[in-house]
């Protein structure tokens, strides 16, 4: 289970191909290259951004950040390398420079949701709640958003992590109104319903969950905490096992010892 939905890195990598032939000069003859319109800046500075970004999805973090530097080169004022940069830069733990990035990138364009989703992410993980919440709620409030319920989750992630467990139910919920199979959301409800040790519904979650998202170390662990708590051994059992087996090297599994929330 993915604890974050980080969205706006989504854009498609463009693999582009050119040979040219070129008769051969020497240095004294060579002339220097004609100035490059902004159009063809723009452009370049696209294609660097989307290179840029197929690369961090690798974890490719330095040649992911040599491009998007580029781009910024050839156009400063293109946002999406901006905001790509700043995940560039929070993902290798350089806190100043990923704001930095996360606040230009807002500043060229306000109104961008999977910056502030993103930008929110990385102000959670600073503490820094109520400004994180509220650009997650911005997010999902803007109609051109197509995942509001990754923006309602997240802030409900944050709000555990105060821990507020009724405004993170509240946020988990107006994630399933919109839509109620959201797995991370269905998830999340579990989890919070057994630290509540309101094993019941946990259980309810859990199995919404189990239709519509795979099995995780941490849905496989509350699995086997809250059957364990309700006294079914056997199912608790089941869940340890499938736990093992596909996350021997968890920490959950490591700590699986059952026993209800204290």
């Amino acid at each position: 289970m993915s604890e974050w939905r980080t969205i706006g890195l989504s854009v498609v990598l463009l693999c582009a191909l050119a040979s040219a032939g070129c008769a051969r000069v020497t240095t004294s003859e060579r002339a220097p290259p004609p100035p490059r319109a902004p159009a063809d800046m723009e452009e370049a500075a696209r294609v660097n951004t989307e290179l840029g970004v197929a690369y961090a999805r690798e974890g490719q973090f330095d040649v992911a950040q040599e491009k998007l530097e580029r781009a910024l080169q050839q156009n400063g004022n293109y946002a999406p390398a901006h905001s790509a940069l700043a995940i560039v830069y929070q993902q290798r733990r350089d806190p100043i420079k990923a704001e930095e990035h996360f606040q230009r990138a807002l500043k060229l364009n306000p109104r961008d949701p999977h910056t502030r989703n993103n930008f929110g992410v990385f102000l959670c993980g600073q503490k820094r709640v109520d400004d994180a919440e509220a650009l997650f709620l911005q997010a999902a409030a803007d109609p051109d958003y197509r995942e509001p319920e990754a923006a309602f989750t997240n802030a409900g992630v944050c709000a555990r992590r105060i821990p507020d467990l009724d405004r993170a139910e509240r946020h988990f919920r107006e994630a399933l109104a919109l839509k109620p199979d959201f797995a991370e959301a269905l998830a999340q409800m579990a989890s919070l319903y057994y630290e509540r040790k309101d094993y019941l519904r946990a259980r309810a979650f859990l199995q919404r969950y189990e239709r519509v998202g795979p099995p995780t170390a941490a849905t496989l662990w509350i699995g086997a905490k809250v059957e364990f708590a309700l006294g079914d051994e056997l199912a608790a059992s089941d869940y340890a096992q499938r736990l093992k087996s596909a996350f021997p090297e968890s920490e959950e599994h490591l700590n699986i010892a059952p026993r209800p929330a204290s």
